[in-house]
């Protein structure tokens, strides 16, 4: 197999020498140019054709923004944001994701948090070289739809256990391409809509909620984030904090949030808020009337959440392969039997508005 083959942009020399040697060290990744600034990535990027790029946020002459946007049109490439760990490198990181990156990483506040900063980096350029292009693009250019009223009740999906209510919660779990996806489905509800949401992305710690801050100025329903003791209300999005297990906790026939992470440190492998966490708690205290829906992203995560909403008589819905970027999470619950429903990203909010 092929190294990926990676342009390194960034204003900083040494930050470009540093990165380039630790990436060099892992035998699957080949550096094959630098660029100090946007204006030289583009052109680097048309004459060395590189499987994927690590592109800074804040350059100078043309921002990591501007030059991801005319990437896009001018010489679409996977690519991988290096952000400020800042509110504003936050903001600009969500602007990055919307405008077609495939993922990002935190720059580090030391150089101590360097070689770990690389090794996430070297992830998500694995993980970047692998996706489809085509749907980063489609994702990134689609404008989100006016949202509608919420349509009459009609029967949809899997017969449900009898008695049952009707659906007073979605939850929404997401990870590698879910800040773009999400906005293929949050603009598109309307602020009436007759249940709560809440939603579970892979994220790193301090850009949860410039996500939540970004999908509430593009949409007519309600987004925040989840604070400890929310309760869930319809016509609300609560976007679960990153660093915390997000579970809920009954409250007459509703719920509110609970927020915890005991300090301890996750497992390999593991995440927090983890996708399985939130919907097995959401199965336990809402029961069948929860909805489950899995986004694209890497691995198994939400897998098992979904099977707990099924077996409680609950709906669940898994994006289809075809408008995943990374069709990772969505195929572990179709493989699992978990998925009642698998239909393209386009269609999700309105499978969602039809439960009611």
């Amino acid at each position: 197999m092929l190294p990926v083959k990676v342009l390194v942009v960034d204003d900083s020399s040494l930050m470009r020498r540093l990165i380039s040697r630790l990436l060099e060290e892992d035998w699957d990744i080949k550096v094959i140019g630098t660029a100090a600034d946007g204006l030289e990535a583009l052109q680097q990027i048309k004459a060395l054709k590189p499987d994927v790029v690590t592109l800074d946020v804040e350059m100078p002459k043309l921002d990591g923004i501007a030059t991801l946007r005319r990437m896009m049109v001018e010489c679409p490439t996977p690519t991988v944001m290096l952000s400020a760990h800042t509110h504003e490198g936050a903001r600009a990181t969500m602007d990055a994701l919307s405008a077609g990156a495939t993922d990002f990483v935190p720059k580090p506040g030391t150089s101590a948090e360097l070689p770990k900063m690389v090794e996430d980096l070297k992830t998500k350029i694995k993980v970047a070289a692998r996706v489809s292009l085509r749907r980063v693009v489609k994702a990134a250019v689609s404008p989100p739809a006016p949202a509608r009223p919420a349509p009459p009740q009609r029967p949809v999906m899997a017969p449900r256990k009898k008695l049952c209510g009707k659906i007073d919660l979605v939850v929404i779990g997401c990870s590698t391409g879910g800040p773009a996806a999400l906005q293929q489905i949050i603009p598109y509800l309307p602020a009436n809509l007759p249940a709560g949401v809440v939603i579970v992305q892979h994220i790193p710690v301090g850009f949860s909620k410039s996500m939540a801050e970004h999908l509430d100025k593009k949409s007519a329903i309600s987004v925040r984030h989840a604070e400890e003791g929310d309760e869930i209300k319809p016509g609300q999005v609560l976007v679960a904090p990153a660093g915390y297990d997000l579970s809920f906790r009954p409250k007459g026939n509703g719920a509110t949030v609970t927020l915890s992470n005991f300090g301890q440190p996750l497992p390999p492998g593991g995440f927090r808020p983890s996708v399985d966490w939130v919907m097995q708690s959401a199965a336990e205290v809402y029961g069948c009337r929860t909805l489950g829906v899995l986004l694209t992203g890497m691995g198994r995560d939400g897998a098992r959440g979904m099977l707990a909403i099924k077996e409680q008589g609950g709906l669940t819905i898994a994006e289809h392969e075809s408008t995943c970027v990374v069709y990772g999470m969505p195929k572990a619950a179709v493989d699992l039997g978990a998925a009642q429903k698998i239909v393209p990203l386009p269609q999700i909010a309105r499978e969602i508005q039809a439960v009611f």
